[in-house]
């Protein structure tokens, strides 16, 4: 091709479409010829025919041919729109303005040197076949801005993986903050259930032994009773002697209650577990507040 003018760069992409548009060509040639198989498998199994008959196997055949023809004619044209759209655009980028001569695609000697160019580049089966295995060509928009760009892009890409990477660690951060705050809310609870249960058996056993007082207190009581009518009264006001006594007992022990859980939010056990509580509280709320400006800045 080093008539027409071309590099050698050019000279490749050349002979890539013109090794795309044989093949197609070729894949056309055959569509073709299965159309004619198809017709003497299907109609030609008579010795005779009449002239009818043969006019219409001529004409059926006639439109498939012509079908595939103007299909592929048709094909031919919106690729090389395509082709010259991809050289317009990589033009346009660099602020180009190409112009086309619709007149030279009918020169006779430019169209004969096309296609002896053609049978010496695929006039053997093997070069064709070292020629297929020769190594892609990058795309034409490759190059100048392009490589600046999909540089960028890449640049970009690596940014949104570290980012991303930073947002996962962030997370298992944020979970195990989560998971050890639970174990802790968890622990406790069993510690204050602990302490609940001791507190109600200290509390049923006072109960328990001002029951027993009381019935004491009334069996004392009857016994007066049946024995003196005189001592009734001294006996009731033992009793009501005992009911206060009762009272204030309750008394005192809902003030050692008392003393007893401030006590216990006094101990060490405690202040820990309520520092930790906080702590982990505050770490939770930094690392959202992080994960909304990462997620933000995405």
């Amino acid at each position: 091709m080093a008539e027409f003018g071309f590099n050698e760069h050019h000279q490749k992409e050349v002979i890539n479409y013109m090794r795309f548009a044989r093949s197609k060509r070729v894949l056309r040639l055959k569509t073709i010829d299965s159309c004619f198989q198809d017709l003497k498998d299907s109609r030609l199994v008579e010795d005779t025919f009449t002239v009818d008959e043969v006019t219409e196997m001529l004409e059926g055949l006639q439109a498939v041919v012509r079908g595939e023809v103007e299909t592929e004619l048709i094909n031919t044209a919106h690729t090389n729109v395509l082709l010259l759209r991809q050289l317009f655009s990589q033009a346009e980028k660099f602020y180009l303005k190409l112009q086309t001569d619709i007149s030279e695609l009918e020169n006779r000697e430019l169209l004969e040197q096309v296609a002896e160019f053609e049978k010496g580049e695929f006039k053997t089966t093997g070069k064709a076949s070292q020629e297929s295995n020769r190594p892609k060509l990058a795309p034409l928009n490759e190059g100048g801005a392009s490589e600046l760009l999909n540089k960028e892009i890449s640049r970009m890409q690596e940014e949104n993986d570290r980012l991303k990477a930073r947002l996962r660690t962030l997370e298992l951060q944020a979970t195990g903050a989560l998971d050890e705050k639970s174990k802790v809310e968890k622990a406790l609870k069993d510690l204050q259930k602990i302490q609940g249960d001791q507190q109600l058996s200290l509390h049923s056993q006072e109960i328990n032994s001002l029951d027993d007082t009381v019935a004491v207190l009334k069996a004392d009581f009857q016994k007066s009773l049946s024995a003196s009518a005189a001592s009734q009264k001294d006996l009731q006001d033992n009793l009501v002697t005992a009911k206060h006594d009762l009272l204030r007992v309750q008394d005192q022990l809902s003030l050692a209650e008392k003393e007893l859980e401030k006590k216990f939010q006094q101990t060490a056990a405690y202040r820990n577990m309520k520092e930790i509580l906080t702590k982990k509280n505050e770490q939770i709320k930094d690392i959202r507040k992080r994960l909304q400006k990462y997620e933000s800045d995405e």
